[in-house]
């Protein structure tokens, strides 16, 4: 694990990759990582960001200085050359979505660089050097209402309020603080070969799209060495989840259990499929608003589907989207905060978005549904037979089970 200490002494914890690697692997072995929207400028803006909090290169890249927004998005400006309002969009856009997935921190018009920056490898720094040298600085007038110093410094926290979530320029100043190895003792038992491809499979049902076949990674097809490789998972409170001859990982579901207990909430419909890897280092739990809409597109994508013989009984995936309208029809929420929650359950990998074409276009569960272990799969069709029809005999006979354990 990594330690990202804040200057009021709070911290999280990150877990790290085993052997040094990063889900870049997943190139080497043709393996579709998780779809990111609009990739380019995705990458582009985080460059752009990187530029203007990274500003002491002798240094590790996290946490860098607090930048403002304006500033950025000029940077990327540069870096692109155009000046249009729809790039400007678009570069907004990818801040959001670097935001949910904590590659960077956005607040109150400050951006800094986010915990997932503090994972890159040190071997990478000199890459990243050269990348930041050679990225363009903007052309900017002398502002004369007010200065990119002083937006910083409105951004500060009082020292007593300071906190990691609210605040993003309490970074500064902040400490990266390395910790034993992880796996030392279940990989050093192995050749380097043996090795190479436990963490080879490690990574690979990490952060892999889809559930990927065991003929490819010899740690999944050897049953010894697919049992350490559960080892491995089981320290980070993961699972291997199986589907046929394919796999990919969940969380445990004593530690899926253990979250909403912590944070003191004991209603069932929070249960909400887990993200991939350390993907739940974006923005924690869904909220009421995402939880709604998510309910929505299974009622209508997979509950009645599956009632009219559309679907096979045991999965959660579907060919059938559920429309927009039909979300905005259903839904009291306004109309922002249905599209900020179709967003980010999208960017959670909750709900994939289909493109109108033969069919209607809308919006169907997305990857993340492949990551149930049996039991959330239970409890979630347990809680899609609750919202769709609550008053149905079935719906009874749900609730006398679980008052009766």
């Amino acid at each position: 694990m990594i330690r990202l200490t804040w200057p009021d002494s709070t911290g999280q914890a990150l877990p790290v990759w085993p052997d040094g690697v990063t889900p870049a692997l997943l190139e080497e072995y043709q393996v579709a990582p998780a779809p990111v929207e609009r990739a380019g400028e995705t990458r582009r803006v985080l460059a752009a960001v990187l530029k203007c909090c990274w500003t002491d290169l002798s240094v590790d890249p996290w946490p860098g200085t607090p930048a403002p927004v304006e500033l950025v998005l000029d940077t990327y400006r540069a870096l692109i050359g155009r000046t249009d309002d729809l790039m400007r969009n678009w570069a907004v856009g990818a801040l959001r979505r670097l935001h949910d997935s904590a590659w960077v921190v956005v607040d109150d018009g400050v951006v800094v660089l986010g915990p997932r920056c503090a994972l890159w490898p040190v071997e990478a720094h000199a890459l990243l050097q050269e990348l930041v040298r050679r990225l363009p600085s903007p052309d900017r007038a002398e502002l004369t209402v007010v200065g990119d110093a002083d937006i910083v410094a409105a951004a500060m926290p009082a020292e007593s309020g300071m906190t990691a979530v609210s605040a993003p320029a309490a970074a500064t100043g902040g400490r990266a603080e390395g910790g034993g190895a992880g796996f030392d003792d279940l990989l050093g038992a192995y050749d380097e070969r043996r090795r190479a491809e436990l963490v080879a499979a490690y990574m690979v049902v990490e952060h892999a799209a889809e559930p990927v076949q065991e003929v490819r990674f010899a740690a999944l097809r050897d049953p010894a060495l697919r049992h350490t490789l559960s080892e491995m998972l089981a320290r980070r409170g993961r699972v291997l989840v199986q589907h046929r001859d394919r796999w990919i990982t969940g969380y445990d579901d004593a530690c899926a259990a253990a979250v909403p207990a912590a944070s003191g909430r004991d209603d069932p419909a929070a249960a909400s499929p887990p993200t991939a890897g350390e993907g739940s280092m974006g923005g924690g739990r869904l909220g009421v608003a995402e939880r709604a809409v998510l309910t929505l597109v299974l009622v209508h994508s997979v509950a009645i589907p599956r009632a009219e013989g559309l679907l096979p009984e045991d999965s959660w995936l579907s060919p059938h989207p559920t429309p927009a309208d039909e979300l905005r029809r259903h839904t009291q929420l306004p109309i922002g905060e249905l599209e900020a929650a179709l967003r980010t359950l999208r960017h959670a990998g909750l709900l994939a978005q289909v493109k109108a074409g033969e069919e209607a276009g809308g919006y169907v569960p997305g990857p993340q549904f492949h990551r149930l272990t049996p039991a959330a799969r239970r409890r979630l069709q347990e809680e899609l037979i609750l919202a769709a029809g609550p008053n149905t005999p079935l719906a009874a006979a749900v609730r006398a089970r679980r008052s009766a354990r």
